[in-house]
């Protein structure tokens, strides 16, 4: 009751409100979800692991999306079975494509994966994760995803032009702040983009790409050429956060990247997720849980922030989002398209599958 309480209190007190300006509402696609599970039949052979390995046999979840040629694709994480417990898995990054956002066909092996590449140390043996899509204006398409050698976890970006083939780039501030910024632990990139069509383009503002980036606070990055990033950062050389968490709120422990931002005409829409704290947490959902959030970005200063939702628009509810690999509750949102009039938003459910929600279409 405690809890609830100053729920209510830090509620009352905001001062932001809610103007109309989010994406969605958003509904379960209960009939189909979810959309993608694990398979212990695909198998691949590992090129490190040297042998034929059920390369998404234990967990596929936390998809990118991007819609080509009139379909959608989502690139996926996928788990192996080298492993136990969170982290300890090998992941890739699978490829599965529709004609109508629901149901889905995949390709039989991953297309980005640890490789005896020039990236092999910092891929291997945790894997590649976590990708999150967008279009270039040349029509290339460009990917961050979460490099994991199970010692320290980075941002990273490839680029495509055919969603099947894919080139590494690396770590994305490799040379940020004329190198000082150094390998650190960075995830999450949700780069800002402009609907045209059915494409989400990446756009620039100022002369400059916008990304925002991070596990824990949520801070902002920019570039040239959507492969080399710079974060905004203070005085004393630090990420400036322009989104932290709050205390008894869904977000009370921590704020992570959503899918790519959104510009519009009420500024930079930002979907997120936040995890619930285990003592000044949100009395809605269990401690924990990861549920899904939503704020608004001045369009003209990416810096600054306009309104948040007091409230998740998306929270763990079904059994296959409570009793996956991560069994205190996750809706974990990644992949946003705009397909056939309606928006299409896919999730990684409890660290183990996929799910699909879709708006009105109104």
């Amino acid at each position: 009751m405690v809890h609830a309480a100053l729920a209510l209190f830090f509620f009352i007190l905001s001062p932001f409100q809610v103007f109309g300006w989010e994406i969605g509402p958003f509904h379960r696609a209960d009939e189909v979800n979810p959309v993608i599970s694990p398979k212990r039949s695909s198998t691949f052979s590992c090129p490190l692991a040297k042998g034929f390995i059920r390369w998404e046999s234990d967990h596929t979840f936390n998809p990118g999306a991007v819609v080509h040629k009139g379909k959608v694709y989502l690139i996926y994480r996928a788990e192996d079975d080298s492993g136990l417990g969170i982290g300890q898995h090998t992941s890739r990054l699978g490829l599965a494509v529709s004609d109508d956002g629901w149901h889905f066909k995949r390709k039989g092996t991953p297309v980005l994966f640890p490789n005896c590449d020039d990236q092999e140390e910092h891929e291997w043996a945790g894997g590649c994760e976590d990708p999150r899509i967008v279009q270039g204006k040349d029509g290339t398409f460009v990917m961050t995803y979460t490099q994991w050698n199970r010692k320290i976890a980075v941002l990273a970006v490839a680029t495509s032009r055919n969603l099947y083939s894919w080139k590494k780039h690396g770590y994305i501030f490799e040379k940020a702040d004329q190198g000082r910024f150094g390998r650190r632990w960075s995830k999450s990139g949700a780069i800002v983009t402009s609907l045209e069509g059915d494409h989400l383009v990446a756009t620039k503002i100022q002369g400059k790409y916008w990304m925002y980036w991070g596990e824990g606070s949520i801070f902002a990055a920019t570039s040239e050429d959507l492969i080399a990033w710079e974060p905004v950062l203070d005085e004393e050389g630090n990420p400036i956060p322009i989104l932290n968490p709050r205390p008894f709120h869904f977000d009370s422990a921590l704020v992570e990247s959503g899918p790519p931002a959104i510009l519009t005409e009420d500024g930079i829409v930002l979907l997120y997720n936040g995890k619930n704290d285990f003592e000044r947490g949100y009395p809605g959902i269990c401690p924990g849980a990861y549920a899904a959030g939503q704020v608004l970005m001045d369009a003209s200063d990416p810096m600054k922030l306009i309104d948040r939702l007091p409230e998740p628009f998306f929270k763990p509810e079904r059994p296959y989002e409570t009793s996956g690999q991560y069994q205190d509750g996750t809706v974990f949102i990644q992949g946003l398209v705009h397909f056939k009039d309606r928006w299409f938003l896919y999730y990684g459910a409890a660290d183990s599958a996929i799910g699909m929600a879709l708006d009105s279409g109104l």
